[in-house]
């Protein structure tokens, strides 16, 4: 199990029961490892922070010093992100999005936007051409293509976002086309900047690394081909993170190094990473308590405060939540302290169905009710993703540890509204 640094412990000790479940992030952490990364990319790479992973707003500005800018990829998101941290750039992605959400990006002067088809662009360009305000810079263009993942890349576990039927990015056969609308003169109002390609999630440093080459290179060779200046490639995110072995973090050194060497390569050229789940999920904690413990049909279950419905993570990626248990010596009631033992326990929320698991076989001999469990990881991709409103719970409570001044805890997360 892994235990949390002892101000997230006693905080998630000194909780009162009417404040649990509770979301608690460690600002310090954050901010020592998102400079620790920026750190190991070299100065030819830009490093922007995907909002989606988790957009909340003390998180967004404890990022804001040591990235670039922001990826956003609604007008939600976009709205947010500028309230929350304005004036900081933002490059604007993801399907579907609709003529009102790109309007509001070019009113918002948003840097990039990452177009995924041919019907995007022509979306793009005809507002563009119409939008008011006075500004004449053409908005800059980032086409995302679907390009196939070097073969014996993805690894077990890994998800695939490229090189098979998908929803994401233009098809290759219509790079040609989309350059054409580009580079023909017919929509000087777009300029295009580059190719974004985020292919895989869930890959180690050296396989990230080889994908980053292999885009770089099939995008250069698309804009020799129309005459072009190639000015960014976006290889996206994507970066490993192991549930089961927290401790076992993506090698930012490693993967920065490759990265230097296909920047200098091709002199003039920017990169561009943007991590979610990596820069975030460490510096996330839910503290709950437990409700009850019982045996059935000869394994023990522990039924804890919440549950998938705040924490979805796990269910959402069929793991087990790494979790730490605190004993709590008090037990208020009158009536007998329901008690487990001697063997291992699977943690379950409140939902009434059997796939509200947070964790499987946790090493908790002697768990009983009352007693408080905190579980890691759960700063990226978990409140944010999770069906708050079923069955209608209270959501959690946030706070922050950490950081600079002193905090006061807040009550429901701002950016997680039902």
């Amino acid at each position: 199990m892994t235990g949390p640094d002892p101000r997230v412990r006693d905080l998630a000790l000194a909780l009162p029961s009417a404040e649990l479940p509770a979301y608690i992030y460690d600002l310090t952490a954050l901010a020592a490892h998102a400079a620790a990364v920026r750190a190991a990319l070299p100065p030819q790479v830009d490093l922007y922070y995907a909002a989606k992973a988790n957009p909340e707003p003390r998180i967004l500005a404890a990022l804001a010093p040591h990235t670039d800018g922001f990826e956003v990829s609604s007008g939600g998101e976009l709205a947010h992100v500028v309230a929350a941290v304005p004036e900081h750039p933002l490059a604007f992605g993801g399907p579907g999005k609709t003529p009102a959400e790109i309007a509001a990006a070019l009113e918002r002067g948003v840097g990039r936007f990452h177009v995924e088809s041919v019907h995007e662009l022509r979306t793009l360009a005809h507002l563009a051409a119409h939008r008011g305000g006075g500004q004449d810079r053409p908005a800059r263009v980032l086409l995302r293509f679907n390009l196939t993942v070097p073969r014996g890349l993805l690894a077990a576990g890994a998800l695939a976002m490229g090189g098979r039927p998908s929803p994401f990015g233009l098809d290759p056969r219509e790079a040609d086309t989309a350059m054409r609308m580009l580079t023909d003169g017919s929509c000087p109002q777009l300029e295009f900047t580059g190719v974004h390609a985020h292919l895989a999630s869930g890959l180690g440093a050296p396989e990230l690394a080889a994908v980053a080459e292999a885009v770089t290179d099939w995008a250069a060779a698309l804009a020799h081909r129309h005459g072009v200046t190639l000015h960014e490639v976006n290889v996206g995110g994507g970066m490993h993170v192991d549930y089961a072995d927290p401790a076992a973090r993506f090698d930012w050194a490693g993967y920065g190094a490759v990265l230097a060497r296909v920047a200098r390569a091709r002199p003039g050229l920017r990169l561009r990473v943007e991590p979610g789940r990596a820069l975030t999920a460490y510096c996330g904690w839910y503290a709950t308590d437990v409700l009850d413990v019982k045996r059935s049909h000869g394994e023990e279950f522990a039924v804890v405060r919440g549950g998938t419905h705040h924490l979805r993570t796990p269910a959402a990626r069929g793991h087990d939540q790494p979790c730490t248990v605190l004993p709590v010596a008090g037990w208020p009631h009158p009536w007998l302290r329901p008690a487990g033992g001697p063997g291992p326990v699977t943690l379950a929320g409140q939902l009434c169905t059997p796939k509200d698991v947070l964790a499987r076989a946790v090493p908790a001999a002697g768990l009983r009710a009352g007693d408080r469990v905190v579980f890691a990881m759960a700063g990226a991709y978990a409140w944010n993703i999770s069906h708050h409103d079923f069955l209608m719970h209270p959501h959690p409570s946030v706070h922050m540890v950490g950081g600079p001044g002193r905090p006061e805890p807040h009550a429901a997360p701002a950016t997680g509204g039902a």
